[in-house]
């Protein structure tokens, strides 16, 4: 054992406590890079692939993006970075218990909404409405991390990495990890969304559906913990919520959709955050040569459209604020 390195080790831990449902470390499919690396002598893939996402660019930009209220003043509402560390915390305590890859579970729980636009849903929305390619947050996060980070020259992440964080929303992922952080993400955003909504005086507790809160628990924390509960006791062969929990859940899910990312007191501001994409977005069209290099470069190798879109969904909610306040707002004369 003396000339074997501090990750092979890890390796070699990892696989007498994995369950046979974990992805390995070692596995040559899942560790696929896009270009070939010598391996790191410290970490296993899927750690390194977790550093390079935490200490990347889109990650840090994620504290200025909405999570549910657009850019909200407070310092305890979420925003699209509080709600990735969530996320991540709730998805390596399930993978942990379940004897997963719990490295792969979290690089993909960081990564999975970096490409998220500016304003939340609403940009996401708007850009999949107005480029003619279309617009996803789940695979623009996949663009972010092969294409778009790094000046150019993306993160270079594994594949089971970049299959997790495409499939986070509605697809299956190919790993069990994969499939962990999509629960994960539905588990964080609609318990801490209500959170959010009672502090906003947008909801009230007593009109949580009462048969949701019977069966999950009548706060945040006795929800989540029946949610992840509900997640380890189904098993590893299906990654899924019981099935009393799953319709509980799925019901907590849509009575929010409809009083919550809905109600007008809530997405009053979205029109004028729609107005302002739009007006971005043709803006740069009609003068692409006032685009950073990295977004020219996309221009030339596939089309304008592409790149605007590149650019204005890597935006945080301040810095579309105050590029569309210097390019269309008066300054007054001193």
């Amino acid at each position: 054992m003396e000339n074997v390195s501090i990750r092979e080790k890890i390796e070699l831990a990892e696989a007498m406590v994995h369950s046979e449902y974990a992805c390995s470390s070692t596995d040559s499919e899942m560790t696929k890079r896009e270009l070939d690396e010598e391996k790191c002598s410290y970490r296993t893939d899927f750690q390194r692939d977790r550093d390079r996402i935490l200490h990347c660019n889109s990650f840090r930009r994620l504290k200025r993006k909405t999570q549910v209220f657009l850019s909200p003043v407070g310092d305890h509402y979420r925003t699209r970075l509080t709600h990735t560390l969530e996320v991540s915390q709730i998805a390596r305590t399930i993978s942990r218990c379940m004897n997963l890859n719990e490295a792969l579970t979290e690089a993909i729980a960081l990564g999975h909404d970096l490409g998220h636009s500016p304003f939340g849903h609403c940009g996401e929305a708007v850009l999949n409405e107005i480029c003619p390619h279309g617009f996803k947050h789940y695979l623009q996060s996949v663009r972010v991390a092969e294409r778009l980070e790094k000046n150019g020259k993306g993160l270079n992440l594994t594949w089971a990495v970049r299959n997790g964080i495409k499939c986070h929303t509605n697809m299956t992922a190919a790993t069990r990890e994969g499939c962990v952080v999509r629960l994960a993400d539905t588990i964080a955003y609609i318990n801490h969304d209500i959170e959010d909504s009672i502090r906003a005086d947008v909801l009230r507790a007593e009109q949580l559906p009462a048969d949701c809160v019977e069966i999950l628990g009548d706060t945040k924390t006795k929800r989540i913990t029946t949610l992840i509960a509900s997640v380890i006791a189904h098993g590893s062969e299906t990654i899924d919520f019981e099935p009393e929990i799953r319709k509980a859940h799925d019901d907590l899910r849509s009575f929010m959709f409809r009083t919550v990312y809905t109600n007008p007191d809530a997405k009053q501001e979205e029109g004028k955050a729609e107005l302002l994409i739009r007006k971005l977005y043709r803006y740069f069209k009609e003068n692409s040569s006032l685009l950073p290099p990295l977004y020219l470069d996309i221009a030339e190798e596939s089309d304008i459209d592409l790149a605007v879109c590149d650019y204005i969904s890597g935006m945080s909610d301040e810095y579309a604020v105050d590029l569309y306040t210097e390019l269309f707002v008066p300054k007054f004369w001193k």
